[in-house]
């Protein structure tokens, strides 16, 4: 998702300047040396430059969000571990315990005592 809004901000940057480079008439539109067909007056193209800035805002906005998303995979996954290493530590903290209080117990019951 990173990727698709870079590059869609890329294409509108380079088209943005395509059209910059080679425009000297006052209302021709010429993009990557060829015209571009009906665009005659001021207003397309200003228009044309409109929907250029729209698809880079667009691209950009793409590559935020994923950018936040990942961010967010990770922030998440990093709880997890930690979730996950306290977790392994309160078990062998209980294991530990356990084992002494089966030693004692062991420790303590007659020797011919049968076992139940």
């Amino acid at each position: 998702m990173i990727f698709l809004g870079l590059v869609l901000a890329v294409a509108a940057v380079v088209a943005g300047a395509a059209v910059v480079m080679g425009n000297s008439e006052a209302a021709g539109l010429t993009s990557f040396g060829n015209e571009v067909p009906g665009v005659t007056e001021e207003w397309q193209v200003f228009m044309a430059g409109a929907v250029v800035a729209i698809v880079f805002m667009a691209g950009v906005t793409v590559a935020a969000l994923g950018f936040k998303r990942a961010v967010g995979i990770r922030r998440e996954l990093r709880d997890l571990r930690d979730e996950h290493a306290e977790s392994m530590q309160t078990l062998e903290l209980e294991k530990r315990q356990l084992q002494r209080e089966l030693a004692q117990a062991r420790r303590n019951a007659p020797r011919n005592a049968p076992v139940a």
